[in-house]
């Protein structure tokens, strides 16, 4: 502003040293014209040519403040962008596999406001709210975590929730076996009123059993506020049915970062669950510094569910039409058709070439995480051709998992941690699984979560014969732009708010190294520093023959750090 009014002024001094040049008349300059025009026209006044550029000046220095204020705000997020563009794989410069250089400047941030109130205690709430949530580990935790919110808006005292025993898993799991019980009522206590059962003597005073009900998927806040708080107002105990993804998925801020506040940190797993799950991620870390997980969801089930078809003939087609009939409501599918659409997930060989492209070497350690696997080893066999470094809990936990085989959703809890603590997570179906983690290790840091573009590899792998190895993963590589779990891929709004987080994911003030402006976290290099990163480009070793392609003679580079890493997956989705 100050460099605007400094130029006005000094525009004003110049129009007033020639207008003195002018005639003794107050009068502007005239084109040539006869003397009859001349005496037609009247003089411009000397306020009125006064008032037009004291008028201009002003609005010079409006416009000049504003253009000043605006190119501000413009400069930091150009700078930001041009950072990006340093980075981020869909500008040209290549991604660090293994973990995001940017991913130190975000943080997750779920406090609650001040603005926040308390709960209600729970002989002033308006009712006791009962879940019966639905599907797997991973379903259910959504449910979970939404019902919490529901019971907020409600003003209700929420019972914990029931897990679901009768979805295909078959797990008799009830809350208490999975999450530690106490460390969710206790750290959930200045949200919302959390009993474990309803208290006997409010049952003995009901004259009919709790009212059951079922809201429609993704309500509205509104919803619930007009058609169920009036039943439970009425009733007093209140039962939700199937409450899965039954929450709308943007709501007010506070009401997101409680939800944040349910899924990263009240929702704590059983101790033996944890102890188990931490040994099998230090048993990767002495063999490995790094390791991948791999959340494979080859089942049967997965596969029917999808249409899709996998190379197996007519065995395959049968079997999995058999298991599609579980689900009566499903349409007609075309296997081409969704594939092409990027709706079927990628086989373990599809998945090993897919990691080989972006540059994983094969003494990579992989931990699988998996159920039964359609095929068995003889699927399995290419991606351990890829990757030898080859682990699951089962070869892991030997002895120790033995108390968990007969619970799908304990077996899966596990591979939740081991997959939370990896280096680099990898999805090949964007289930509820894949969906929890991906916000989580958004939530925590940003830490590389890798999803197929499962539409554009189709057609790479289709044609993957027709092209040799250098350029197959140069095209890999383009078409995961975007896909690589980088910060700028979440954005309001997009997807679920459970893979999305985007309230809970705060950003830390970009730095000048040179000037030293701004937050600069410590112990982490500055920004221009970047370049330093570690190659992202790895040698292949001698197992090219497995990768089924043709490959062209290159120099090709190593990693800077060669120790890397594997593992399991779980039944219950």
């Amino acid at each position: 502003m100050g460099v605007a009014k400094a130029w006005g002024f000094r525009l004003l001094s110049a129009n007033l040293a020639l207008l003195q040049q002018q005639n003794s008349k107050h009068v502007c300059w005239r084109p040539k014209t006869s003397a009859a025009s001349l005496q037609q026209r009247k003089p411009i006044s000397w306020s009125v040519v006064c008032g037009l550029m004291l008028f201009g000046l002003g609005l010079i220095s409006l416009l000049t403040g504003h253009m000043a204020s605006d190119l501000e705000w413009y400069s930091q997020r150009l700078v930001k962008h041009a950072l990006y563009a340093k980075w981020d794989g869909g500008y040209r410069a290549p991604v660090d596999i293994w973990k995001s250089q940017y991913s130190k400047y975000y943080y997750g941030c779920s406090e609650r406001g001040r603005g926040f109130a308390p709960p209600l205690r729970e002989r002033l709430s308006n009712g006791y709210l009962l879940i019966a949530t639905s599907g797997g580990l991973n379903q259910q935790r959504t449910g979970i975590t939404d019902a919490v919110v529901v019971a907020r808006i409600l003003n209700a005292t929420l019972v914990v929730p029931e897990l679901d025993h009768h979805s295909y898993w078959k797990d008799d799991s009830d809350f208490i076996n999975i999450f530690d019980v106490d460390w969710f009522i206790s750290y959930l206590s200045k949200d919302v009123t959390i009993v474990k059962r309803v208290p006997d003597k409010v049952m003995r005073s009901m004259e009919k059993p709790p009212y059951t009900m079922r809201v429609p998927r993704k309500s509205e806040p509104e919803y619930y506020l007009d058609q169920v708080l009036p039943v439970l107002l009425r009733r007093r105990v209140l039962q939700l049915t199937k409450f899965d993804y039954r929450l709308a998925n943007n709501l007010d801020e506070e009401l997101e970062r409680l939800r944040c506040r349910v899924n990263y940190h009240a929702l704590r797993f059983t101790k033996p669950i944890r102890d188990l799950g931490e040994r099998l991620v230090m048993r990767m870390r002495q063999m490995a510094n790094r390791f991948i997980a791999v959340h494979l969801r080859f089942e049967p089930d997965m596969l029917a569910f999808s249409g899709c078809y996998f190379g197996g003939g007519e065995k395959e087609t049968l079997e999995l039409s058999e298991i599609r009939k579980r689900w009566t409501t499903l349409p007609d599918l075309s296997a081409d058709g969704e594939r092409k659409r990027g709706k079927c997930p990628l086989t373990p060989h599809e998945v090993g070439l897919m990691l080989r492209a972006l540059g994983f070497r094969n003494d990579t350690y992989l931990y699988v995480a998996s159920g039964e696997i359609y095929g068995g080893e003889e699927t399995l066999k290419p991606l351990r051709d890829l990757f030898p470094n080859f682990y699951t809990k089962e070869m892991l936990a030997d002895e120790d998992l033995k108390p968990f085989l007969s619970f799908s959703s304990r077996l899966a809890a596990i591979d939740y941690i081991v997959c939370d603590e990896s280096d680099v997570f990898v999805t090949n179906n964007n289930g509820n699984m894949a969906k929890i983690l991906a916000g989580r290790r958004r939530y925590m840091g940003h830490k590389r979560t890798i999803r197929p573009n499962a539409k554009k590899l189709s057609a790479l792998f289709m044609a993957r014969q027709k092209m040799d190895w250098d350029t197959f993963a140069r095209k890999v590589k383009a078409s995961q732009r975007g896909f690589m779990g980088e910060p700028d891929e979440m954005r309001p709004g997009r997807g679920e708010f459970h893979e999305y987080p985007h309230s809970c994911v705060c950003e830390k003030p970009l730095i000048d190294a040179e000037l030293g402006d701004g937050y600069q976290p410590s112990k982490q290099l500055p920004l221009n520093s970047a370049a330093k990163a570690e190659s992202t480009t790895n040698g292949e070793s001698k197992d090219e023959k497995s990768l089924q392609i043709p490959r062209r003679k290159t120099t090709e580079q190593h990693m800077h750090n060669k120790e890397e890493g594997g593992g399991p997956r779980k039944k219950g989705e």
